[in-house]
This record gives C-alpha cells, structure tokens and sequence, in this order.
C-alpha cells in the first residue's frame, strides 16, 4: 500500500498556528477586493500582514518569483502576476492565492471573489466552493488520494464545469509543494493510488472553469489563462487528514 509520510503532531501543530493566521489574512484580502483596487494594492497589504505574523510569503520563496500573492482575473486560472496595472472593475471575478511560510512549515490558501451580482456567475462559484468541500470530506484516514479527485470531479459536473487539466493540488509542510499531487477529477495517475493516513497535510485546490480546461500562458512567463478565454475561479484550503474528518488548517 503506497503511503506518504505523515507530519508530526508538533509539526501539524504548528500548521494549525500558521494556517489561523493565514486565513485570516486569506479574509482581509478578500475583503479588500473592490472596483477600482489595484491587485498592487492587494499584494502591499498581503505583505504587511504576513509580516505581522512573523513568517515570510511562500510565494516569494519559490526561484523566479517575487511576489507574495497570485492575482488572477476572470480567464486567469493561477500564478497572476500582482501588477499596478491590474485595476478591478465590477464584474470581475477575482481569485486571490496566498501562502505562508511559519516556524518552517507552509501553509497555502485562495478564494475566489465576485464584484457583481449575475445570478449564474454565483452559482458558477458555488460549484467550486461545493468542490473544495466535497473534497475535505473525501480526504480522511484510510482514502485514496482517488477519492478527493472523484470528489471534485462530481462536483464540477454536477455544476457545468470543467477542471483545469493540467494542474493539481498538493501536499504541503516542509516544501510549499510536496507530494502527493491532486488532480481536481480522476486521472489515473500514480498519486491516485496514495492511501491517505492520519496526519497527512494537503492543499485542497480546486481549479476550474466554464470552458474547454484548456490553457496558455501569458508573456510574462507566469499567467496561466484559460485557452478560450472562459471564465475561470479558484478555491483552496490547507488541511490535515484525521481519522474520522480532515480539519481545515486556514479556516
């Protein structure tokens, strides 16, 4: 039986102390999205209140990138750039992914806001908040990493939607990124096979859109857009997995 290591109980404790602190920031963030707000402007208060916490953005840890924030807008599915430039107007759906690095271990979180009021956007993000919890609720002691990917799966059509094909969810602790990796539907990959034991540390993720799944990348080497320029959106929760339920990390 294919496993992964499970964290300590004093390192999922320290976890759970950097995953409050993220969430709340994850809230704050969310709640400074508004029209005419600069993703700059999200990525300063990002930084000031990870600072605060005495950690350092995990973003800025991975080589190339320097940022403390992902900022994607409508097509943008993952890693947008936080530029001055990028102006929110209404209608716009905004996902914000942020991360934190506390005492040596990562924590990692993103949600998705609305600035509008379009019935059939709200359900479109509905289904991915729906997603994400579904798949909490999959990743408990004695699962396969399977079924967190058919819980999301379910999801996503049950709602009209498609994954984003070619990203995963991840574990995470020690590296941002680490295994086992988790497609947001049933890939047949060899991390499906991982049985999931008692302290195992995920970054549930699901990411999706209303198109094909399809995407490219923007100029600036990062930006990952949706080929069709679809709508697109992005929810994420760091969790530990139990024996009876997986608790939330960054609630």
């Amino acid at each position: 039986m294919k496993t992964i290591k499970p964290k300590t109980e004093e390192e999922v404790k320290i976890m759970e102390e950097g995953g409050a602190l993220l969430g709340e920031i994850r809230k704050k963030l969310a709640q400074a999205v508004a029209h005419g707000v600069s993703a700059w402007e999200i990525e300063l208060l990002a930084r000031d209140l990870i600072k605060k916490t005495g950690g350092v953005p995990s973003f800025q840890m991975v080589p190339g990138y320097s940022w403390a924030l992902c900022v994607n807008v409508n097509d943008g599915v993952v890693h947008g750039i936080p530029h001055k430039e990028t102006v929110f107007k209404s209608g716009d759906v905004v996902s914000i992914d942020v991360g934190l690095y506390y005492k040596g271990l990562h924590t990692d979180t993103a949600e998705t806001v609305y600035l509008g009021s379009d019935p059939q956007i709200k359900r479109f993000l509905d289904t991915g908040r729906a997603a994400v919890n579904a798949a909490i609720m999959a990743a408990v002691a004695g699962n396969k990493v399977r079924d967190i990917a058919r819980a999301y799966e379910v999801e996503l059509k049950k709602g009209g939607c498609n994954p984003i094909w070619n990203l995963t969810g991840h574990g995470v602790g020690k590296k941002l990124h680490e295994s086992p990796y988790i497609p947001c539907f049933v890939s047949g990959s060899a991390d499906e096979s991982i049985t999931l034991e008692a302290g195992n540390t995920l970054a549930l993720e699901v990411m999706y859109t209303l198109g094909s799944g399809e995407t490219r990348i923007d100029s600036d080497g990062w930006t990952m857009r949706t080929k069709d320029a679809k709508l697109a959106a992005l929810f994420e929760h760091s969790v530990v997995v139990r024996e009876g339920e997986a608790a939330i990390l960054t609630p």
